[in-house]
């Protein structure tokens, strides 16, 4: 029998060393072209790279990313199928109690890759040119205006709903699958406003297809300079940040979860990945495996406590 258990526990170091030996599966719980997508995009194309083995990326669009996050938290806990989701997890998992899985246990935060502030963009023919026109005219016309998302509950979801509740303002919600399909809408005029990703709303800004009102960060953004930030005008306590991390299947190996978080830490560093987040806006976010995992549970006892106050009905 003890030959067994070392047996066991060099054959599980051996192959955690080895690890990948197979292509590694990073699913993403929104459409092709939104913020989360993008930067799921670039980590994957950046790993694959580091471990010189397939990272693919699986879109599994819809439910606010929860459709991508209950079949990450259903498979096997090998490390070869890995979620990136943004804090839209957090959302559904403080929101909605009757989800097919339960993010606190069934999915184990494992790395950090990016916080960068939503950007507030509208149709370059809009009429509001800052996001104090925007109130002033949200308050002429009640109930007139709408606004989109990648998804109900998802960051850019509440960003919105805590601009509206913050400005005294209703507005409709629609919600899409995803911040591309989002953004078209807005740019063409279906749609008022749209508490866009950078990745998606900083090019159609700089490009013109857009304008640009304000961030949501408390300072203004570096990669946006002369955006003002939504605190600036008018709302001084508004804040509001995207985040975007690697989680696993809780069952996972402690050992290859931290060796998996230290890879993911390590490319994330590189210059050329900080280049390339650069150019799409996209601030990284360094944090360690075990400061990521509290930072989420934290994350849901916020929303929680922001979705209570808001009243609002997700499911």
């Amino acid at each position: 029998m003890r030959f067994l258990v070392l047996l066991a526990l060099f054959t599980s170091g051996f192959c955690y060393g080895q690890y990948p030996s197979k292509p590694v599966r990073v699913v993403v719980g929104y459409a092709a072209g939104s913020s989360t997508d993008i930067v799921g995009r670039i980590m994957a194309d950046r790993l694959g790279a580091y471990w010189k083995q397939s990272v693919y990326v699986e879109t599994r669009a819809g439910a606010a990313g929860n459709l991508a996050a209950d079949a990450v938290a259903k498979a096997a806990p090998d490390g070869y199928t890995l979620l990136f989701a943004q804090n839209g997890l957090a959302i559904s998992a403080a929101a909605l109690p009757n989800l097919p899985f339960r993010a606190e246990t069934d999915l184990l935060p494992l790395a950090t890759v990016a916080a960068t502030p939503h950007i507030l963009i509208v149709a370059p023919d809009f009429p509001a040119k800052d996001a104090r026109e925007l109130i002033e005219k949200a308050k002429r016309e009640p109930g007139r205006l709408s606004f989109a998302s990648s998804g109900v509950g998802n960051s850019d979801h509440l960003c919105g709903e805590l601009f509206n509740l913050m400005a005294g303002i209703s507005a409709i919600h629609v919600p899409y699958k995803g911040g591309a399909p989002a953004a078209v809408d807005v740019l063409g005029g279906r749609i008022s406003y749209y508490f866009a990703g950078m990745p998606v709303g900083l090019p159609l800004a700089k490009s013109g297809k857009a304008r640009a009102l304000a961030v949501t960060s408390k300072q203004r953004y570096a990669a946006a300079p002369d955006v003002p930030t939504v605190a600036e005008q008018g709302l001084p306590d508004y804040e509001a940040t995207l985040w975007q991390g690697f989680f696993a299947p809780s069952g996972i190996n402690a050992e290859l979860a931290a060796r998996i978080a230290a890879d993911i830490a390590t490319v994330r560093a590189r210059p050329d990945t900080r280049e390339k987040f650069q150019g799409a806006g996209v601030a990284l976010w360094e944090e360690t495996h075990p400061g990521f995992k509290k930072y989420f549970l934290g994350e849901v006892d916020k929303w929680r406590g922001v979705v209570r106050r808001t009243n609002l009905k997700l499911e």
